[in-house]
């Protein structure tokens, strides 16, 4: 019973998770609701980190970047892809069938501006049908966009120490900050992409209709593609896969000597991971509807990392848990108060009060916070099988040395 303690637990946190929706009823309703999406996107991010660093060793501080690829690639997708019954003769096109895919024109900072496709419909008749790709291809591009430069620069880097990817992927999220904010007439700029709802007619759920601006299918998606990424990412950490790039963290030399291709397994376990934090992105992205190049600053990769070191590296469920907590409380604390004449004004003291609990963290509990929480739960009852399998053993060793005697 006890070693089903852990599976009995996760099963009643999975529940609350699917229930919280309907049973919540509070007059904050929809600002909890984003909190609840937000903390969800910050557990992807974070334990999908931890899985690089707490189990592979590979410092990364790339892991924003790669979310943002997955924001940017659906975002483009969506303003510029879209599919014709006729040819514009205008626009970048590729037939397809009897369909053209077509590209649009760079839209520039300005919504005014007229695109190709639009000059081309007021030309046609009126039995052109003109639609957009299913979001889900966007989002789809976006996973592989963040697949692709995991791989590319896992092949660059990898090969090298750890510490040589913590400051080549500073540099890789820094070069793609600059590059988006310059390419104004193609991702807007500081100006940020607009970008689809991820149910512009709304849904019908269990009966209940819900408009596009409604909180709970957003956060359906962001429940079931955080219960995805970890349920992949527990079952690599318990594989042969898990075990090698444990291996990798504990002495690369010593797992290469046991012809285990460290190389492959680095990449793969970037790749994997990158991946995850584009998927986020791009649902993030749909649920937002504006993307900047300010998703990309230094501090919202701090803060993962941070949650991630709080949570438990060493757990990819302890590091998910640990950026649910931190993402609400930080959120929380931006409440000022009073003291005296003072006014404390924690929309700036929160990011203190957050460091501090870092520091105190690192010092003293350096497993994290909610790990050893999840351990002595996944370890209730250990010591007393192993007392009783000693007895055993020791009571049969005595048995035959009797019978010896005899």
């Amino acid at each position: 019973m006890k070693k089903r303690i852990p599976h009995i637990v996760g099963a009643l946190a999975v529940l609350f998770l699917i229930a919280f929706p309907f049973a919540y009823s509070g007059t904050n309703y929809d600002y909890v609701m984003h909190l609840w999406i937000t903390g969800l996107f910050y557990a992807i991010l974070a334990s999908s980190w931890s899985l690089l660093s707490g189990y592979a060793g590979q410092f990364s501080f790339g892991h924003m970047a790669f979310m943002a690829i997955g924001a940017y690639g659906t975002g483009l997708f969506s303003n510029y892809v879209y599919l014709s019954s006729a040819a514009t003769n205008i626009c970048s096109e590729l037939k397809l069938g009897d369909t053209y895919i077509v590209f649009l024109d760079p839209i520039g900072v300005t919504l005014s501006k007229q695109s190709c496709l639009d000059i081309a419909r007021a030309t046609w008749s009126t039995d052109v049908v003109v639609t957009q790709p299913s979001m889900l291809w966007g989002i789809l591009l976006g996973i592989l966009l963040g697949g692709f430069f995991g791989l590319l620069i896992g092949a660059l880097v990898l090969r090298l120490r750890s510490a040589y990817l913590a400051l080549f992927t500073i540099g890789f999220s820094e070069i793609l900050r600059s590059a988006i904010s310059a390419e104004i007439s193609i991702t807007r700029g500081q100006a940020g992409l607009e970008v689809p709802s991820l149910f512009p007619d709304g849904i019908t759920l269990l009966g209940t209709t819900y408009s596009a601006s409604d909180k709970v299918p957003p956060y359906f998606v962001m429940l079931f593609l955080f219960l995805s990424c970890i349920a992949i990412m527990v079952w690599l950490e318990r594989s042969r896969f898990g075990l090698f790039i444990r291996s990798l963290r504990e002495d690369e030399e010593a797992a290469a000597a046991l012809a285990v291709n460290t190389v492959r397994y680095k990449i793969l376990v970037f790749v994997i991971t990158s991946m995850m934090a584009a998927a986020a992105g791009a649902v993030q992205a749909h649920y937002i509807g504006i993307i900047s190049p300010n998703i990309l600053i230094l501090l919202q990769m701090s803060i993962v990392i941070a949650m991630a070191v709080i949570g438990g590296l060493e757990s990819v469920v302890a590091a998910a848990v640990g950026a649910v907590i931190v993402s609400f409380t930080l959120e929380f604390l931006r409440t000022s108060f009073v003291v005296g004449p003072i006014t404390i004004d924690m929309s700036i003291w929160r990011l203190v009060f957050f460091g501090l609990l870092l520091m105190l963290t690192l010092r003293f509990r350096r497993n994290g916070l909610i790990h050893p929480i999840l351990l002595w739960f996944s370890r209730s009852g250990v010591e007393q099988e192993t007392v009783a399998k000693r007895v055993a053993v020791r009571a049969e060793a005595e048995l035959a040395e009797n019978k010896e005697l005899v």
